[in-house]
């Protein structure tokens, strides 16, 4: 045992992420943005599902989906008989369910409207036995559209999707690599499909003071201390994939803070330092200069904040 324990301590997280021929270019964000709004909407179906049948745990970590090495996956979900598991395979572009019943079903990934997905998903559902109530508004979108009455979404680039995808597994490595040096309260990596990104969370171990006016889904999520990073596909001000990262509550200077590397930025709206996902690509190590981005905004807000940093992070 103590010789495999050597061994795992020798070995490094894998260089593909450094290579900045890995890092694939996106299309612009108005080339695939109808595409990107229905993958959002058909993964907010699943994801709804996924939260009506599993226990709460803290922080709505029962809510998101996972990357895995062909898309995205719900992870073991509980029903009647079993679990069963769904993913979305961004390879072969197809919807997969599979139970612990030894029983399966497909949806092919292709343009249709988020009303024909839901419809078929939850017939899909019920023929495996797995019955869910969701409520079937959209979440976190302006404008929402029911599920069940949305032909207003139907697009579906599958080569923009397996584009985004890869960069998710990219972010998902290196998120990975930033994670593990946190020995503090740590959120896994995770895609929450309500706001359409990869996010990972620390936590200082302290509640957060109240915030006023917030509804039971932001109380939960703010509840204590967190410093937050994450990538999405942009939207709004940000005209494209981005990383972010931001503190909660934000101690007083951190917009002012120096961070790495010299292309990030803060944005006063939003309340994030912000890293374009071309400037992280183009680097001569993508890998370095995310973990960069993500340790030095992470500094900036433990800092400010006073967390108890020798406590929460393992020796280097």
């Amino acid at each position: 045992m103590k010789n495999v324990m050597k061994a795992a301590e020798s070995k490094h997280t894998s260089d593909f992420a450094a290579n900045p021929e890995s890092w694939p270019a996106l299309p612009p964000l108005e080339a695939w943005q109808d595409t990107k709004d229905t993958l959002h909407m058909w993964t907010q179906v699943v994801g709804k599902v996924r939260l009506a049948l599993s226990p709460l745990v803290n922080h709505w970590w029962e809510v998101p989906l996972y990357i895995s090495a062909r898309g995205l996956t719900t992870s073991p979900v509980p029903y009647e008989r079993g679990i069963f598991e769904a993913e979305f395979d961004f390879l072969k572009h197809e919807l997969r369910i599979h139970t612990s019943e030894n029983t399966s079903k497909t949806i092919a990934l292709v343009p249709r409207s988020v009303a024909d997905f839901y419809h078929e998903f939850m017939a899909m559902l019920g023929s495996l036995g797995i019955h869910a109530k969701v409520w079937h508004m959209p979440v976190e979108v302006p404008n929402p559209i029911a599920f069940d009455q949305d032909t207003q979404h139907s697009s579906y680039d599958s080569k923009a999707v397996e584009q985004f995808w890869r960069v998710l597994v990219l972010a998902d490595t290196v998120f990975k690599e930033f994670r593990s040096q946190f020995i503090g309260k740590n959120s896994p990596v995770h895609f929450f499909w309500g706001s359409f990104d990869l996010a990972v969370t620390r936590f200082s171990g302290r509640r957060a003071p109240p915030r006023d006016g917030a509804d039971s889904i932001t109380r939960e999520a703010y509840s204590h201390e967190v410093i937050s990073a994450g990538f999405w596909p942009g939207g709004g001000d940000i005209k494209g994939a981005a990383f972010y990262a931001y503190a909660a509550p934000e101690p007083l200077g951190f917009a002012e803070a120096r961070v790495r590397p010299s292309g990030a930025f803060y944005h006063p709206q939003l309340r994030e330092f912000v890293l374009m996902y071309d400037a992280v690509r183009q680097s001569a190590s993508p890998k370095a200069a995310l973990l960069d981005f993500l340790q030095s905004t992470y500094e900036a807000g433990a800092n400010l904040s006073k967390w108890d940093r020798a406590e929460l992070e393992r020796a280097a």
